[in-house]
């Protein structure tokens, strides 16, 4: 049956049917309630996420804090060590560990212009008042005493150089064994060299004179002989070429007035 706006009901079989207005009211009224539940649940969903924000705490690991501390590292050993010759390492020590107790400080010496002979008894060079006199000698207080000191030690005649200002003992050794032998050498201005060797350094008949010729007579100190020009450039003056004991003194860089005058001025160092 129908009427104006009430509910009509359609009987068609066994089915029942809503007419046309009624069907709309309660389409609007379950869509209605459906969206107020879904807005309910947002809004709780809202307070629970509100909640959770609200009531948390940072934690003690947070990006502002550290995760570990860096402890200092220990402050590097003075490797400078007390009496080091040398300036101090700034080098850091590469561990933490205790620097090593500083081993004794080394004794700071003059270095003697003397080489110090290279095998056999050869005698060192040792500083040793009052064993001979070579005050007026070239060189160094070290070089005197070595002069004075073989001079003590050996039966011939010990000469040392006499240099003017300029010149200074390049190297030099000695040996007492047979017979005993003095080697020295000096240098000075402009590249000179003057070489000095005695007693029983040369078994050979010429006295080991580098090859040149005769020219004329000359003195090592008080001990006669003759100057040679050398083929290889220099002067010789020799003395008692071709004996057990003898006398040579090379020169190279001086002209030949000055090596006779070298020669004249060797010292002769008492024992």
């Amino acid at each position: 049956m129908a009427g104006g706006g009430g509910v009509g009901i359609v009987a068609d079989g066994p089915f029942l049917a809503l007419t046309p207005p009624i069907a709309r009211h309660v389409r609007d009224g379950y869509a209605w309630g459906v969206r107020r539940a879904a807005l309910v649940a947002w809004l709780l969903l809202a307070a629970v996420l509100a909640a959770a924000c609200g009531s948390g705490t940072p934690s003690s690991g947070s990006a502002d804090t550290p995760g570990a501390s860096i402890a200092p590292s220990a402050a590097p050993a003075d490797t400078g060590g007390t009496g080091s010759a040398g300036p101090s390492s700034t080098e850091p020590s590469g561990s933490a560990a205790s620097p090593a107790s500083p081993s004794a400080a080394p004794t700071v010496t003059p270095k003697p212009s003397v080489a110090t002979p290279s095998a056999g008894p050869s005698s060192t060079v040792t500083a040793s008042a009052g064993t001979g006199t070579a005050d007026a000698c070239t060189g160094s207080a070290d070089n005197r005493s070595f002069y004075a000191n073989l001079a003590a030690s050996v039966s011939w005649d010990v000469y040392c150089a006499v240099l003017p200002k300029g010149w200074v003992v390049d190297s030099g050794r000695y040996r007492l064994a047979n017979g005993g032998w003095l080697k020295i050498s000096y240098k000075g201005p402009g590249g000179a060299t003057l070489s000095l060797s005695e007693g029983a350094f040369c078994t050979d008949s010429s006295g080991c004179v580098p090859p040149g010729s005769d020219a004329g007579d000359a003195t090592l100190g008080a001990l006669p002989g003759t100057i040679v020009d050398l083929n290889g450039g220099g002067y010789a003056i020799v003395s008692a070429a071709g004996q057990t004991l003898s006398w040579l003194m090379v020169t190279s860089g001086l002209d030949q007035a000055t090596t006779a005058s070298f020669g004249a001025a060797l010292a002769h160092v008492s024992s």
